[in-house]
C-alpha cells in the first residue's frame, strides 16, 4: 500500500506554503491540485509524476467530489505516494475531511498537513489584522457560500452579536444577501468592511466600504472572486497605517505591499 497526503497549498503566494508541504510535493508520485492551488508549486513535483487537475469554480466542478476520492484511494492502493494538494487549508472549506474520510473507509494510511488559510493570511496582506487588543478579541471563519446557493444556515444572528471580526470566503455572490443579514440582526450600517480580491498574489487588490456601501463598491470596482470579505473595526488599522506611513514618509512592507499601496 502507498500513503496519501491532504496538503494545504497557502493562499496563493508560493513562498507561504510550509516546509513540510513541500517536501510532499516533491516526492509524491501522483499529484491532484485544485484551481487556487500557485501553479508554480507543480514545477516542484519530480519528473515522471503524475498530475491530476480537480479544480472547482462557481457552478463550474471539473471533477466531483466523489471521483477525487475515488483516485486518491485507487492510486493509494496501488502503491503510490499521492499528494492531495488542496489551496489554504485542507480542513477550512476545503472538503479535506471527507477525502481522509475515503481513505480511512479503506484502511488506507495518510497524513494531514495544515496549510496557512486565507481567512487570516489574506487580510494580513492587505494591512488588517484579524484581532487588534483595542478593537476585536475574537473573529471567525464563515462560509458565504453553499452548493444551494445563499448561506441561509449560517447563524448570522450569532455572528453579528457574537463575534468582533469575520473573515468570510467565497462571498462575493450573496454580499448583498451577507449584508442584510447582518445589519438586520445587529451590525450597525457604518460597520467597515474590506474586500480582498486575488489575496497574496501580484494580482491582489482591496476596496473597502461598510456594510451599507460595500455592496455599490464592489459592482463600480469589478470586484470578482475569488475574494475575501472581511467584516469588523479592524478594517479601519489599514486606513490608520497608511496615515502614519505618509506622516512619517516611511514605507511598511506588509505582505505584496498591495493593502498599504491601493
Amino acid at each position: 500500500m502507498g500513503k496519501a497526503y491532504i496538503v494545504g497549498a497557502g493562499p496563493g503566494d508560493p513562498d507561504l506554503i510550509t516546509v513540510k508541504a513541500l517536501k510532499c510535493i516533491q516526492k509524491a508520485d501522483v499529484l491532484l491540485y485544485d484551481r487556487l492551488v500557485n501553479r508554480e508549486l507543480l514545477t516542484e513535483a519530480k519528473p515522471g509524476c503524475q498530475l491530476i487537475y480537480c479544480g472547482k469554480q462557481p457552478g463550474i466542478h471539473e471533477m466531483k467530489q466523489e471521483t477525487i476520492n475515488h483516485l486518491l484511494v485507487k492510486f493509494t492502493k496501488l502503491g503510490k505516494t499521492v499528494v492531495r494538494l488542496k489551496g489554504g487549508d485542507p480542513f477550512v472549506f476545503g472538503r479535506g475531511a471527507e477525502e481522509v474520510e475515503a481513505l480511512a473507509k479503506n484502511g488506507l494510511s495518510y497524513e494531514v498537513v495544515p496549510g496557512i488559510t486565507a481567512g487570516v493570511a489574506v487580510p494580513a496582506y492587505a494591512g488588517i489584522p484579524v484581532t487588534h487588543r483595542k478593537m476585536a478579541s475574537s473573529f471567525a471563519v464563515v462560509t458565504g457560500h453553499r452548493t444551494t446557493g445563499k448561506p441561509t444556515d449560517v447563524n448570522w444572528e450569532n455572528l453579528a452579536k457574537g463575534v468582533d471580526t469575520l473573515a468570510i470566503y467565497m462571498g462575493i455572490t450573496n454580499l448583498s444577501y451577507i449584508c442584510e443579514e447582518l445589519q438586520k440582526h445587529g451590525k450597525k450600517r457604518n460597520t467597515p468592511v474590506a474586500i480582498i480580491q486575488q489575496g497574496t498574489t501580484k494580482e491582489q487588490r482591496t476596496v473597502t466600504g461598510t456594510l451599507a456601501t460595500i455592496v455599490g463598491i464592489v459592482k463600480h470596482e469589478d470586484i470578482q472572486n475569488p475574494a475575501m470579505i472581511v467584516v469588523g473595526e479592524v478594517v479601519l488599522f489599514r486606513e490608520r497605517i497608511r496615515e502614519l506611513e505618509v506622516l512619517n514618509q516611511g514605507y511598511c512592507e506588509i505582505g505584496v505591499n498591495e493593502g498599504l499601496a491601493n
